[in-house]
C-alpha cells in the first residue's frame, strides 16, 4: 500500500484495535492462476506468547482454498470509516479529497482441522454476540445444526507484516481541521459521523 510520511499509523496497540472493530476483511490470494478476494470476517487473537495472528474460516464450495496449498502467502484488507472531505470547507482554494483509515495485513496461511475451525467458530461468535441480550453460543447449538460446520475450511494467518495508514486532514492547520469536523457532523451519513469522530479522537 502507497503510504505518504504524515498519515502512517504505526502505533500496535491502535492498528490491533482497528483490527478489533473493524473486522470484516477483503482476503486475498492467487487461487487458479488469478487473483481471488472474498468478504470474510477475521477475528484477532492472541498466542500464548503474545504473538498475534487472524483466525477465519471460508466455505468448502469457495474455489479460493484451492490456493491456499499452492502458495500460502494471503493479504487481508480491512477498512474503517471513510468520506468525502470538499475543499469547500477550506478557508482557501484547494482540492477535494477522500479521508479513510485501512490496514493491510500480509501473512501464511495454515489451515485447521476441523477441531479447530469449531474453535475459531466459537471465538467469532463469541465476539460478536457478547452484546446480545440473548448471546447464542456454539457449545449450545444442537448436533444437527453444528452439521453445518462440516462444511467450512478453518483457518489461522500467521501475521508477517503490517502496513497501516490513516488519511484524517493530518497536513490541515487547527481551523481547517475543525472546519471539517464541523461539516462532516452535519451530513446525514454513518461513515461521514464516523470519520469526524476519528478525527476528533486523532486531535482531540
Amino acid at each position: 500500500m502507497y503510504i505518504l510520511e504524515n498519515y502512517s499509523l504505526t502505533n500496535q496497540a491502535e492498528i490491533h484495535e482497528f483490527l478489533h472493530k473493524n473486522g470484516f476483511a477483503l482476503l486475498i490470494n492467487q487461487t487458479l492462476g488469478k487473483l481471488w478476494a472474498t468478504h470474510v470476517p477475521l477475528v484477532l487473537d492472541f498466542k500464548s506468547d503474545g504473538t498475534p495472528y487472524l483466525l477465519g474460516h471460508i466455505s468448502k464450495v469457495n474455489p479460493q482454498h484451492e490456493g491456499f496449498a499452492e502458495n500460502n502467502e494471503i493479504l487481508a484488507v480491512f477498512t474503517g470509516p471513510h468520506a468525502y472531505i470538499s475543499s469547500s470547507w477550506y478557508d482557501h482554494e484547494n482540492v477535494p479529497t477522500w479521508n479513510y483509515i485501512a490496514v493491510h495485513v500480509y501473512g501464511k496461511i495454515k489451515i485447521h482441522s476441523h477441531e479447530e475451525a469449531v474453535l475459531g467458530l466459537k471465538k467469532l461468535v463469541d465476539k460478536y454476540e457478547e452484546k446480545s441480550e440473548n448471546p447464542i453460543r456454539v457449545e449450545n447449538l444442537s448436533e444437527k445444526t453444528m452439521r453445518e460446520a462440516r462444511g467450512i475450511i478453518g483457518f489461522e494467518i500467521e501475521i508477517t507484516s503490517i502496513e497501516a495508514q490513516k488519511k484524517l486532514s493530518q497536513n490541515r492547520d487547527d481551523v481547517n481541521y475543525k472546519n471539517i469536523i464541523s461539516e462532516l457532523e452535519t451530513l446525514k451519513d454513518p461513515q461521514a459521523k464516523a470519520m469526524a469522530d476519528a478525527m476528533k479522537k486523532n486531535r482531540p
